[in-house]
């Protein structure tokens, strides 16, 4: 009785992780376009600057309603906090953010889907831990899927993808210390902590780069940015800590594989271009990742707690 107990708590813990993960793909799949729409009037370094002093006072103010601030204070979880700050906050989205600039939306997400096989030599290879069979193979087709939705458009190497390939490699590294920090402390506090040390530097190599954060054009958009910033840099981070501390890293990752038809859907929706047969495709390797990375898996599965 007990055994079935905790066997359907671990199941629980599963489904809804791989549910919070599925909402964050959605909601990351909105990004590239809005973010290659904004660029138009502010440079990237101050667009990813701005988003995070904003995520830095929607965490503030979570951390403040919640009664977490001695979280803050943790000695325990300032280490990894700040390997998460370097790795996330500041080396991984300087790098995405200004590959933005360089290439497209569709490239984009295509390149973002190499996080996969980063985090698959991580965890799996380095860090040794459990991908099941069918955990595995499902991730294999979400990651087919996500190759055919872009194959058509995915051309020649440029210097925003090989800047958004660098980004992919600094992932993992970031996303364990994340996992690791989790089990100690509440995803807000994470989240703040990493936000608040990130900011500073996001705006000094800002103005390293000579992207002025103060100019007309920025202040006429800081509405905007604000919402970019508590939607993708707040919601959106909670959720895919809150995702990765209830399931594998790696499964997260492919789970998604959705994300590039999230982003084509929404370039369909926002400029007019057509899905093609590729596209439409695709949703069948998806599909059938998705129902496989849902599955139980083979018995000693386990939710990955670093």
């Amino acid at each position: 009785m007990r055994w079935f107990a905790g066997t359907y708590r671990k199941l629980k813990t599963q489904r809804q992780g791989e549910a919070i993960i599925v909402l964050n793909a959605i909601v990351w799949g909105f990004f590239p376009v809005l973010i290659l729409l904004i660029y138009q009037t502010v440079a990237p370094l101050v667009v990813l600057a701005w988003n995070s002093f904003f995520a830095t006072l929607f965490f503030a103010l979570l951390v403040t309603f919640k009664k977490q601030w001695q979280q803050v204070f943790d000695r325990r979880v300032w280490k990894d906090i700040l390997y998460v700050a370097f790795f996330l906050g500041i080396l991984l989205y300087a790098l995405y953010y200004s590959g933005l600039l360089y290439t497209n939306a569709g490239n984009a997400s295509l390149i973002g889907q190499t996080e996969i096989f980063f985090s698959y030599l991580f965890f799996q290879v380095w860090k040794k831990d459990k991908l099941s069979l069918v955990h595995g193979i499902g991730a294999l087709m979400m990651v087919a899927g996500a190759v055919i939705v872009l194959f058509p458009s995915f051309t020649e190497l440029r210097t925003g993808d090989l800047l958004i390939l660098l980004a992919m490699a600094c992932a993992p590294f970031g996303n364990y210390f994340a996992k690791r920090a989790r089990t100690k402390v509440s995803s807000e506090t994470v989240l703040f902590v990493r936000s608040f040390i990130s900011t500073p530097f996001l705006f000094v190599l800002a103005i390293f780069f000579g992207q002025d954060a103060f100019t007309d054009a920025t202040v006429s958009v800081l509405p905007l940015l604000a919402v970019y910033g508590v939607l993708f840099f707040a919601v959106e981070k909670i959720l895919w800590l809150e995702g990765i501390h209830r399931i594998p890293v790696t499964k997260a990752n492919a789970i998604t594989c959705i994300t590039p038809l999230v982003t084509l859907l929404t370039v369909w929706i926002f400029q007019g271009e057509i899905p093609t047969a590729f596209q439409v495709f695709s949703l069948i390797p998806l599909g059938l990742g998705l129902i496989l990375l849902s599955m139980n898996g083979q018995r000693g599965q386990s939710v990955q707690d670093a």
